[in-house]
């Protein structure tokens, strides 16, 4: 397979097959073996790889034509204006959860430069936590996740992203929370039911189970997130969290019987019910 760029590039290697973004597919990896910017391959398309080149690109491009993600082959996705390292404890970062992204700045845009505590529970590789921390600086945000690697991996992200405004801790949902009580709560939790075949296509194949799937039709873990926030939000505080696009009705109904206050669904670009955002109006149980 020795060639250059451009004769790399001339086809699509059987990637159309399993992926619709072939192209793109092909130019991140052979981004990755050669250690530059994609920028680069159109600059430089005469450039000829070497056999070490060579092989390492067939070694990827194999992986690829198998099903594994290209963010676990390269090691990083790119959320929001962020560039992360990501492997397989976590899910991939996707561009339809920089709307939670969107409506956590919209929800406190009246603190943007106030001191705020912020949790994201969940928190992977830390995609939206840092998002938020490299947003408003004036924040404190805290990522709570139960798996250790994903925690390590998180604070790494911070900490290359030279972020000092956010950590990650080991925990379950509000288990692992500090201090309080908080002006926001996020989360992008597991609400796939284990009976939808979508889990056995795609990316998602590859992705940890534990971070995809909840009982409950899916809803398991958003009650739980519901039930125990309403002792960490400050009266007044937000819970918002992403859901499944057909789940929209159902998060309102369990959260407005839980006790929150203005409830409401924020759709995607795609039109679907995507983010539901709720009040915690206090009571005599709330940390406030």
């Amino acid at each position: 397979m020795i060639g250059t760029i451009a004769q790399l590039l001339e086809s699509d290697h059987g990637l159309a097959a399993i992926s619709d973004t072939a192209r793109l597919d092909l130019e991140l990896l052979l981004c990755s073996v050669l250690r530059c910017e994609r920028s680069y391959l159109f600059t430089w398309p005469e450039t000829r790889l070497n056999e070490s080149q060579c092989a390492a690109f067939q070694t990827l491009l194999e992986r690829r034509l198998n099903g594994e993600p290209v963010a676990y082959i390269i090691g990083q996705q790119g959320f929001w204006s962020l560039e992360l390292e990501v492997d397989a404890s976590t899910l991939i970062p996707r561009p339809e959860t920089e709307l939670l992204v969107e409506q956590a700045l919209l929800l406190l845009q009246d603190r943007a430069a106030l001191p705020s505590r912020v949790a994201d529970l969940g928190s992977g590789s830390g995609a939206i936590a840092l998002a938020l921390a490299n947003e408003r600086p004036a924040w404190q945000l805290l990522g709570v996740d139960r798996v250790a690697p994903a925690v390590a991996l998180a604070n790494r992200n911070a900490h290359r992203l030279q972020l000092t405004n956010a950590r990650f801790v080991e925990g379950s949902w509000c288990g692992g929370l500090e201090g309080g009580p908080y002006d926001l709560i996020v989360s992008n939790p597991p609400y796939i039911d284990a009976e939808d075949p979508h889990l056995a296509q795609g990316d998602v194949r590859f992705e940890p189970r534990s971070a995809l799937v909840a009982g409950q039709q899916g809803l398991a873990d958003i009650r739980a997130i519901g039930e125990q926030a309403r002792h960490w939000l400050r009266t007044g505080g937000w819970l918002l969290f992403e859901h499944g696009f057909a789940q929209g009705g159902a998060v309102r109904d369990l959260l407005s019987s839980l006790g929150y206050g203005e409830v409401g669904t924020q759709r995607d670009l795609a039109g679907l019910e995507r983010v539901t955002r709720a009040r915690w109006v206090g009571d005599e149980e709330s940390t406030q």
